[in-house]
């Protein structure tokens, strides 16, 4: 039998660490689902492992992408998939971290399946997002499928606000005439493995304090020279991410350096609570607060595994 530890959990919490540390101790290999990690001309804002952490143990789809190469959820679950069929012949047991809780999914229970869009459908909602913005399709969606909306309204309000999505929402309704949340939810595809769901926490007020330490890291690392080199590129899908977004304000003129730096804390704590918000979701996680012994950690993993 083969087993996927899946190790998830919000910003700065110390994933990476536990990963290493799993990965020595079972001799396997670790695949990230970090959905910005994957692009090598973003390093410093993404938090990638040290070259010393990737030494340690072997990593995959770390900066493996470019900005420029467009890159879907379902792209990397394919990717995943292929490369872990060839990790699991090494060994049974693989590590997959990441605090993208959409793309642990896609792995670890498969995506759910949608039609294919006609380009002319596309094309035509673009079309209309470029002429009349964001309201015309967060109305759209909520006449075309008004449970979907009030269930993004009181859970995820942020995908309200994400253009990429609400376009993706809309044409789906268009295409089909039928609701975007039709589609979702229903059975997920086989996997080869059984994932082991592992998730690090802090109280509230730890993790805000690890989240400021992360940013003023980055800082020092040359956060705002990287963002600026990126600039020209900033309306990429993959540069809409925080940190990166505040400084190109700042290199824009429209808020103080000062003012970023405050912008990126306070946008960072607000994904971390989304992230938990996904998570919490998911009643096979065991949660462990991220202090805990890595041994402690390891006893568990191995009693699920021989149960």
């Amino acid at each position: 039998m083969n087993y996927l530890i899946t190790i998830i959990g919000p910003t700065a919490i110390g994933k990476t660490a536990l990963s290493i540390a799993l990965a020595q101790h079972f001799k396997c290999e670790i695949v990230s689902c970090d959905s910005r990690q994957f692009f090598k001309e973003m390093q410093i804002g993404t938090a990638v492992p040290t070259l010393q952490e990737l030494e340690v143990a072997k990593h995959h789809f770390i900066q493996n992408k470019s900005i420029f190469q467009p890159y879907t959820v379902g792209d990397f679950e394919k990717e995943a998939l292929a490369k872990l069929d060839v990790l699991f012949e090494q060994n049974n047991i693989q590590i997959l971290v990441g605090g993208s809780g959409l793309y642990a999914d896609a792995v670890c229970k498969g995506m759910d399946v949608f039609p294919a869009i006609d380009i002319n459908i596309r094309e035509l909602v673009t079309t209309k997002f470029q002429q009349y913005g964001l309201s015309f399709l967060q109305q759209t969606l909520a006449e075309l499928d008004p449970d979907y909306t009030a269930i993004l309204v009181k859970t995820n309000p942020q995908t309200l606000q994400n253009p990429q999505r609400m376009m993706r929402f809309v044409e789906v309704c268009w295409a089909t005439n039928t609701p975007y949340s039709s589609f979702l939810n229903k059975k997920k595809a086989t996997r080869n493995f059984i994932p082991i769901w592992i998730g690090l926490e802090a109280e509230r007020a730890v993790l805000y304090s690890r989240i400021n330490q992360r940013v003023a890291i980055m800082l020092q690392e040359g956060l705002a020279a990287e963002a600026q080199k990126l600039l020209p590129n900033k309306h990429l899908n993959a540069l809409q991410t925080v940190g990166y977004r505040e400084i190109f304000d700042f290199f824009e003129g429209k808020i103080t350096f000062d003012c970023a730096v405050e912008s990126i804390k306070q946008n960072t704590r607000r994904f971390a609570k989304r992230q938990l918000t996904w998570f919490k979701k998911n009643d096979e996680i065991t949660w462990f607060d991220f202090e805990t012994n890595h041994n402690e950690i390891i006893a568990h993993l191995e009693k699920q595994m021989n149960t």
